[in-house]
This record gives structure tokens, C-alpha cells and sequence, in this order.
């Protein structure tokens, strides 16, 4: 692999590139990527028009939170940035101190069970939306300043009912799943 130093311009064009992809990357995660600070990166992203990543998102959740109509979207846990009622959407959550045990930095279990309980709801297209019952199964600890990224997807849908699977990662890692049987009113 060739490691040359980029230009600012080539690095500008694969930043722009990168982050179309990848919109919700943070500033630190591309300074690593691209081997220069996090100043280097943040003037890089105003050369190009690109908004910080809590921008990114907002604009991206204004989108999408039309859609849902199952719960207003304060009650989703996470950022919604991505629906397709009755098939898939995918939330994010960024975990912060309030989420965590003081002692061992590992998110309490119910946030990552609110967040994908909560993208299961909101996936359907139906006015009311009850959990039935769910299977889980917590596959590694998650921590603090990690980003879980969930995704719901509709496996079988009927008149009042549906099958909802959810797999939550950090960084490509599963680190929670559940099977969400919903009950729904139209």
C-alpha cells in the first residue's frame, strides 16, 4: 500500500468522498484516517462546506423522523438517521457518561435494549406499536465515548403483528441482538 502524504488537495477530495459515505464519522476518526490532526480536518471540512457531524446528523434525522408514526421522535433512544418503513432503519447512539456505570465505564444494559426496542417500533408502519415479547443476547460490554450503531430490519410483517430483528455494533463489532415479536393497531 502506498503511504505517500496526500496534498490538501487530494486529501480534501478523498475527505469529501469518505465522509459522503460515511456521514456520521467523527472529526477524530478522520484525523486518524487521514494522518493529520484534528484542526487539519475541521478546516478541510469548512473548505469544502461540510458541517460537523452533529449538523450531519440533524440534517439527516429531519429527513427521516417524518416517516415514523408509531411515536414522536423524542421517544426514539438514539439518532433515527436512516427508514424505511416496514423494512429497515438503522439509529445511533453515542454513549456518554449518564449512560454508564460510574465504576466500570460500561453502559447500563436497558439503554441498548431502549435503543434497539425503540428502532423496532419505529420501523413499522402502523399507529400503535406494543412489544409482544423479545429475544436478546448482550454479545460484549460496550463503553464509554463508544458509538452503537443499530439496525432494524422486518423480517415478517402480518395485519397485527411483526417479526423485528435488530443488531447493534460499535465499530463492525455485534455487541447486542434481539428478536422483537411487536404487536401493532393501524
Amino acid at each position: 500500500m502506498n503511504h505517500r502524504v496526500l496534498s490538501r488537495q487530494e486529501r480534501q477530495v478523498r475527505l469529501g468522498i469518505y465522509i459522503k459515505q460515511n456521514p456520521f464519522v467523527t472529526d477524530e476518526e478522520l484525523a486518524q484516517r487521514f494522518n493529520v490532526s484534528i484542526p487539519t480536518i475541521r478546516l478541510d471540512r469548512a473548505a469544502l462546506k461540510i458541517p460537523e457531524l452533529r449538523k450531519r446528523v440533524k440534517q439527516v434525522a429531519e429527513e427521516v423522523y417524518i416517516e415514523i408514526k408509531s411515536m414522536h421522535e423524542t421517544e426514539l433512544v438514539g439518532e433515527l438517521v436512516d427508514i424505511e418503513l416496514d423494512k429497515q432503519a438503522i439509529s445511533i447512539l453515542q454513549i456518554t457518561k449518564e449512560l454508564v456505570l460510574e465504576k466500570t465505564k460500561i453502559v447500563r444494559g436497558h439503554h441498548l435494549f431502549a435503543q434497539a426496542n425503540s428502532l423496532a417500533a419505529a420501523v413499522l408502519d402502523a399507529n400503535v406499536v406494543l412489544t409482544g415479547s423479545c429475544r436478546l443476547r448482550f454479545k460484549r460490554p460496550v463503553y464509554l465515548n463508544e458509538k452503537v450503531v443499530s439496525k432494524a430490519v422486518v423480517k415478517v410483517k402480518k395485519k397485527s403483528s411483526a417479526l423485528v430483528s435488530v443488531y447493534s455494533k460499535v465499530n463492525d463489532e455485534m455487541v447486542f441482538k434481539a428478536q422483537f415479536i411487536l404487536l401493532m393497531q393501524h
